[in-house]
């Protein structure tokens, strides 16, 4: 386990440079004189080829060492990030900001397959629930740590500290983490073709869903607690929401590996996160009461993975690193176009006041994906054919 810590301090590394650059917009548009919507967009660049990524280059190179995989990801995301310190103009800027989602995209998912095969299969939720810790944990301090350090040292030196960090994982995986051999060679066309998968799919589409609600209502957060509760300094309850995803990620995976009820404990988050999602607008007369709510939101979100990606590798083994990118992939577009969607939902007249039930609808779609669509699909094609994949844990949970 000691081995998947070294795996989850790359994958905080990775969390706090996707959500740092939200605090380093105004200082960026004003140095390169761009607007701030404009400035926004090496946020998009970073996540769309981390989500790209993901699973395309994930499939290319699963057959590679996984070591050798993890410190090429890492070197192109500390060059990356270390062209975005030195950038002289905002093109430049967005290329380089492009180059590090690229390698996120490349070493979150194997981060996560080789956690999964350092430890023995009854610590395997744990392993994954401790890298995905490291993402999260990263996650909630990307935003403020980018404002503190920006305010003090100026936004490249903050993009030189991520660097720094990028780089500290990668002297550390390159000597401490042993050799793993890749999977058996493939050819492409069959390796993309889980993508194609009917049990794969559903699942991933649950994560989709499930991250417009979650992680897309996170961008309007600030706002949302304005209008709920006219709340002018958010950071006490941002702060409750990074606990509560702390707490979220890093104890899911003991809970998977107690319990073995992947599919079960995922319908719980879903449910717990619509409730709350529900509760945030009614709560916004009390202010203590909100407290509660934010921190069940920030739990939910991020305990959701772990599960999700539990029934992936039962269900695929033989194409694990894929499945992992895709889902990985999946809670990367399902941020930006919550993001993208929750913004025109406010263009069309809806109140602030009202995003945090668009979300629980999206919140309680997802849950009727999952309860109705993933073990159908999973029990027809493992009966359609005989043998195969075996299926997620708990594919049959709803029929017991």
């Amino acid at each position: 386990m000691r081995r998947t810590v070294l795996l989850a301090f790359g994958t905080f590394a990775l969390g706090m440079d996707g959500f740092i650059m939200t605090g380093l917009l105004s200082d960026i548009s004003g140095d390169f004189d761009v607007s701030l919507s404009l400035a926004g967009q090496l946020v998009t660049a970073f996540t769309l080829c981390y989500a790209l990524a993901a699973p395309v280059c994930t499939a290319v190179l699963s057959s590679k060492p996984a070591k050798l995989v993890l410190l090429g990801a890492l070197l192109v995301f500390t060059l990356g990030n270390g062209l975005s310190a030195l950038s002289s103009s905002y093109p430049l800027l967005l290329v380089a900001r492009a180059i590090a989602g690229i390698g996120a995209g490349i070493y979150m998912p194997m981060a996560a397959t080789t956690a999964a095969a350092l430890v023995e299969p009854e610590q395997r939720g744990r392993a994954l629930g401790l890298v995905l810790g490291g993402l999260s944990i990263g996650t909630v301090l990307g935003m403020p740590a980018g404002l503190a350090l920006a305010h003090l040292f100026g936004w490249r030196l903050t993009l030189w500290a991520v660097t720094g960090l990028g780089l500290l994982a990668l002297i550390g995986i390159g000597i401490l983490l042993p050799e793993l051999p890749g999977s058996p060679p493939m050819r492409l066309r069959r390796r993309m073709a889980v993508l194609g998968d009917p049990k794969v799919a559903s699942i991933v589409v649950v994560s989709f869903v499930a991250n417009i609600a979650s992680l897309g209502l996170y961008t309007y957060l600030a706002p949302v607690l304005k209008s709920v509760g006219h709340i002018g300094n958010p950071i006490p309850y941002l702060a409750t929401w990074g606990i509560g995803g702390i707490l979220g990620s890093l104890l899911i995976g003991v809970v998977i590996d107690r319990t073995r009820r992947s599919f079960s404990l995922f319908t719980v988050v879903m449910l717990a996160f619509a409730a709350a999602m529900v509760v945030v607008p009614l709560a916004g007369g009390v202010h203590a009461l909100l407290f509660l709510p934010l921190l069940v939101w920030g739990a939910a979100g991020f305990a959701s993975p772990a599960p999700q990606q539990e029934q992936l590798l039962a269900a695929r083994p033989d194409n694990s690193n894929v499945v992992v990118a895709l889902n990985d992939s999946a809670i990367y577009l399902g941020s930006a176009v919550g993001s993208a969607l929750f913004g025109a939902v406010l263009a069309a007249g809806l109140p602030m006041s009202a995003l945090p039930y668009v979300a629980a609808g999206f919140a309680v779609l997802g849950l009727l994906v999952h309860l109705l669509v993933v073990p159908n699909v999973s029990a027809r094609t493992s009966g359609a054919s005989g043998t195969g994949s075996p299926v997620p844990a708990e594919a049959t949970a709803v029929t017991e």
